[in-house]
């Protein structure tokens, strides 16, 4: 199928999902995964109305940014290295994968030094599974606390990658256990700190992410196809 028949197909389940957990389905937005997919792929997909594109590569989110609309909102959902953030400072409109301070610290000044702002989530590892990005359940209060405190950055709420399932369902339990350290966070009162996103649920789970709470469902395969369209 099309791109174009992939993404009705995508929404069309994301908003029954939604609704079945008793849920608005305006509150999900589709994370459309952009990696190693040549500009005409997103091109396609915004023309059919997708505008958010997440990239997982530095080089690659600066040269499709470079070459596509500027009206594409880019979210940055990969590992991110400290060394790089300042190529892609000014260009994401958020960062999904903020598990440690250093990293905070070099986001705020990179973009603190152009004078703007940067919309953050704390990645944590549920599983812990020590081959996954993510701050651990115990020390999260902790670190969004120290990152808070940073001028020029703005926690939005938090992302996890669960393990992968054959069954999407057994995914649930993790996607729950992220919505309930959300509300820890949001009880916690910490100033500056808004507890609206959560990042959850791939291409093969994003109906469990949803009925769990997920806000940005961050869908590649199912949207883009396995294959590379270079």
């Amino acid at each position: 199928m099309s791109i174009a028949e992939n993404l009705i197909k995508i929404r069309e389940r994301m908003d029954r999902a939604a609704r079945d957990a008793g849920r608005d389905p305006s509150e999900v937005r589709l994370v459309a995964v952009s990696k190693t997919k040549p500009a005409a792929a997103i091109a396609e997909a915004f023309g059919c109305g997708q505008s958010i594109f997440g990239e997982n590569y530095v080089q690659e989110l600066v040269a499709k940014q470079a070459e596509l609309s500027a009206e594409i909102c880019w979210h940055f959902i990969g590992n991110l290295q400290s060394n790089k953030v300042r190529q892609i400072a000014g260009l994401a409109e958020m960062i999904h994968s903020v598990d440690r301070l250093s990293l905070a610290k070099e986001i705020d000044r990179q973009w603190g030094a152009l004078g703007r702002s940067c919309d953050i989530l704390i990645q944590v590892n549920i599983s812990s599974e020590p081959t996954k990005g993510g701050t651990s359940s115990q020390e999260l209060l902790d670190l969004v606390a120290e990152v808070a405190a940073l001028p020029h950055l703005r926690v939005r709420g938090l992302m996890t990658m669960p393990p992968f399932f054959d069954d999407p369902e057994a995914a649930r339990p993790f996607f729950k256990a992220l919505r309930e350290l959300s509300r820890q966070v949001e009880a916690a009162g910490i100033a500056g700190v808004e507890m609206r996103e959560l990042s959850m649920g791939m291409s093969g789970d994003f109906e469990a992410a949803i009925g769990e709470g997920a806000t940005l469902v961050r869908v590649g395969s199912a949207l883009f196809g396995e294959r590379d369209y270079r």
